[in-house]
């Protein structure tokens, strides 16, 4: 239903190849973001109390081409069990239509990952392999630094410090894989192809007319929660807070090991939030539909949730939230940490 290598040749077009550096140049920065990662380990065990064997998963600095075939791999996976329903119930595409349709969404898809391939600065994907995989994605880390104006040291160190948590965190609590697994399963088991498209975008049309679509507020909600059913906003909203979790947890850990270790640290995470508040329109627009906006969010909701419970009770009461499923906090905790402490602790 996806042409993978259309998808991978128009997302690595859309996101060009990134600031010019010369070879030597490539391979400090190379090397820098290895011995950044390496280093990192020892200092997010130290700071959050986690045990994590290091090395576990491998490590790759990627451009930007190689960061979007990663993606393209991992969307295969995670969308086969939905593909599969599809054509479970309408038959697998024949001839020009699976040859027209593939393409289509092909070059959607490529869009997508090329506009992002040109933003992110690393990620750890969990579901590659039995230990997951860490990619530092090289030109993008290069192209904000020196917008930033920020050392390049110490900003490699601090990226390397957000990734790493997150190797950290699937390492030590090693049923967090499985149970995103599960609830990606879940949300694909509630699909039904149908139902989606014709009631979806009926409640779409109802909310941009601000009929019964628009929330309770008055205010339209996104088009994902549009096309979605209760139960699919339910695990939805339970992934919401889960990812909220992680990547707060991840944003603590940077800019709380970076005093010790990067002398710049204050003033890069200063210089790295007015970036994000400073885009231009078309950005802007772009990052709201694609749920970046959202992404965003989890980052500085999470954080927040993390600083208010850590603040509470300390970090090692607050690495309860690893200890099982029911300990994660729901998209309502993450807002208001005092409620989890009460429930949990």
């Amino acid at each position: 239903m996806i042409d993978w290598e259309l998808a991978i040749s128009v997302g690595s077009r859309i996101a060009g190849p990134g600031p010019q550096v010369s070879a030597a140049e490539a391979g400090q920065v190379v090397a820098e973001l290895r011995e950044g990662a390496t280093r990192a380990t020892p200092l997010v065990a130290d700071f959050t109390g986690l045990v994590a064997e290091a090395a576990t998963a491998p490590l790759l600095v990627v451009d930007r081409p190689g960061w979007i075939r990663a993606n393209a791999e991992s969307f295969d996976v995670l969308l086969s069990p939905f593909v599969d329903k599809v054509t479970d119930k309408k038959g697998a595409p024949t001839g020009i239509s699976r040859a027209v349709g593939s393409r289509v969404t092909g070059a959607e898809v490529g869009t997508v990952l090329g506009f992002l391939g040109g933003k992110v600065l690393g990620q750890f994907d969990p579901f590659h392999g039995a230990r997951g995989r860490l990619l530092l994605v090289a030109p993008n880390i290069v192209h904000v630094e020196r917008e930033l104006g920020a050392d390049p040291t110490d900003f490699r160190l601090w990226v390397c410090l957000h990734e790493e948590t997150h190797r950290v965190q699937f390492t030590a609590v090693p049923w967090m894989r499985d149970h995103l697994a599960q609830q990606i399963e879940r949300l694909s088991d509630t699909v039904e192809p149908t139902k989606l498209f014709d009631d979806g975008f009926k409640r779409i049309a109802e909310s941009l007319k601000g009929g019964q679509g628009s929330g309770q507020s008055g205010q339209r909600g996104s088009f994902l929660e549009l096309l979605s059913t209760p139960e699919q906003r339910g695990i939805m909203d339970h992934l919401t807070g889960v990812m909220s979790l992680l990547e707060g947890h991840a944003d603590v850990v940077m800019d709380g090991v970076g005093p010790t270790v990067i002398p710049s640290v204050k003033e890069i995470r200063k210089k790295f939030t007015r970036r994000r508040q400073g885009l231009g329109v078309l950005d802007k627009l772009l990052r709201r539909a694609l749920g970046l906006d959202a992404k965003m969010a989890q980052y500085r909701d999470g954080a927040k949730f993390v600083r208010g419970v850590v603040d509470k009770v300390g970090m090692a009461d607050f690495n309860a939230v690893w200890q099982e499923p029911a300990h994660l906090p729901t998209k309502a905790e993450i807002a208001d940490p005092a409620a989890w402490v009460s429930r949990v602790l």
